[in-house]
């Protein structure tokens, strides 16, 4: 079971770049309020083109994106992990999934949840920022949660734990109530699946993950494609309450064994030391 993060002026003009970019999310992270869930989406710049414009970008850089990160750190961590529950993990995410989620917000068609907060952020961004911001998220390594395994109080899942509810739908789904198996897309691990982009959903945020299924189960949606909302709302539509949040705590739990990492970590010092061939 898979329980359980030039030298001279040169050098100067770094320095002082360095300490520019410190001082900035040093700032931010003092400044930024939180805004409760239910609070109005505020007015900002839109451009219906945002989305559009992604196809015009290239493949982003992770070290531009590391630059351009720091307005980021405030709300979602220095490397993408957050101390706040109510803010989701950007650690590990697919670069396109960030990206186009990025465009969403610029151009006014995700407005549920925080983007009171996240509309003003993209507006200034351009899709190669996007990109960038994706790249360097995309090298981050997602830390993980703890699950809940108490037991659920009432309703048909009773004394069952809330992680062993989830871990049932994710990994085999509710076929008499097609309900697929959430693997199926985000992959056996939670990584995400790296064709459609899917998100990489292993140890995301608990209270981040009930707020999304139940905006997914609710149904409505102002995308101006709607396709991929749709599928998740498909999904979503049959869970309980119980289920949405026993889903919520197997995710904030999940990510790859101790023993596993240290599997990879000795095959990667055993093929450095190979003679080469």
């Amino acid at each position: 079971m898979r329980h359980v993060r030039a030298i001279g002026i040169t050098a100067a003009l770094a320095a002082c770049a360095l300490g520019i970019g410190m001082a900035a999310v040093a700032y931010a992270q003092t400044t930024v309020t939180p805004v409760p869930d239910k609070a109005p989406v505020q007015a900002a710049p839109l451009d219906a083109a945002a989305v559009a414009d992604l196809a015009k970008a290239h493949w982003g850089d992770p070290k531009a994106g590391a630059t351009k990160a720091g307005a980021c750190a405030a709300c979602h961590g220095l490397d993408g992990n957050p101390t706040d529950p109510q803010y989701p993990r950007l650690a590990g995410m697919p670069e396109r999934y960030v990206a186009q989620q990025l465009a969403l917000f610029k151009s006014g068609q995700r407005t549920g949840g925080m983007a009171a907060v996240m509309m003003p952020m993209a507006a200034p961004l351009s899709a190669q920022d996007m990109r960038d911001l994706g790249a360097h998220f995309a090298q981050q390594k997602a830390a993980a949660g703890i699950a809940d395994d108490t037991p659920i109080p009432t309703g048909p899942n009773a004394g069952k734990k809330y992680f062993e509810v989830g871990q049932k739908l994710f990994r085999g789904g509710d076929p008499e109530r097609g309900i697929p198996a959430c693997m199926a897309c985000h992959g056996p691990t939670g990584a995400g699946n790296p064709g459609p982009a899917y998100p990489h959903v292993a140890g995301q945020q608990s209270a981040y993950v009930v707020r999304r299924l139940q905006e997914y189960r609710a149904g409505t949606t102002t995308r101006t494609d709607p396709h991929l909302f749709n599928i998740m709302a498909n999904v979503a539509k049959p869970l309980t309450d119980d289920e949405i949040q026993a889903l919520a705590s197997y995710l904030q739990g999940l990510h790859p064994r101790a023993d596993e990492g240290a599997a990879a970590t000795g095959a990667a010092a055993t093929g450095a030391a190979a003679p080469a061939r």
